[in-house]
């Protein structure tokens, strides 16, 4: 496949490019930043973008991903063999585990992770026993400024899933003893919290 590289007449090949593809709003604002470089003849610029990738979509998928890991502290631009910006690593992670341990899809684990630059932010893997939903650290959560900052938003944000289906008639997909449990679970957690800053 031949490598795309933007220049300074590349405008009508951007625009045809994106006849073909539905971008999301930040996609739309970086691919805007680049046809604003092009009719400006800001060729640094340009070259700025190029180092993103071999394609317009790798270009601007990866700058998006670049920017986001720069809330973090993550600098580097490195490529895996596919030519996507690698996942960033988070440090000091730590995972937090609510519901019965003992069985897979019987209990919830909130992830903490911080950036180079101190910022923390938090993952999460939820079960309602059948129903529940996970996501990774990623430089896409909002950063927070310190470890406490994260996992209080963590602890709410689970705590606040739970509570939704707490007595929901669906029982199949949310299995009340599992929610129930999960959220005696971050109750004892929270009030362990409180004691420790008392002392």
């Amino acid at each position: 496949m031949k490598k795309f590289s933007l220049t300074l007449q590349s405008e009508k090949e951007v625009l045809d490019n994106l006849q073909d593809h539905h971008l999301c709003a930040h996609e739309q604002a970086i691919v805007k930043e680049i046809l604003t470089a092009i009719e400006k003849g800001d060729a640094q610029m340009l070259n700025h973008f190029n180092q993103f990738g071999h394609s317009l979509k790798h270009i601007y998928l990866n700058t998006y991903a670049y920017r986001n890991g720069l809330k973090f502290g993550f600098d580097e631009i490195i490529f895996d063999e596919y030519g996507w910006l690698k996942r960033a690593q988070f440090l000091e992670t730590e995972d937090l585990v609510f519901g019965n341990k003992q069985h897979y899809g019987e209990h919830s684990t909130l992830t903490l992770g911080r950036g180079p630059n101190h910022k923390w932010t938090y993952g999460l893997f939820y079960s309602f026993g059948t129903a529940g939903g996970a996501w990774g650290l990623s430089v896409y959560q909002q950063p927070k400024s310190g470890r406490d900052e994260a996992l209080a938003a963590g602890i709410a944000d689970l705590k606040n899933r739970f509570t939704k289906v707490l007595g929901n008639n669906d029982t199949l997909n949310y299995k009340q003893p599992i929610i129930t449990r999960t959220l005696a679970d971050i109750a004892a957690f929270q009030n362990a919290q409180v004691q420790l800053t008392l002392f």
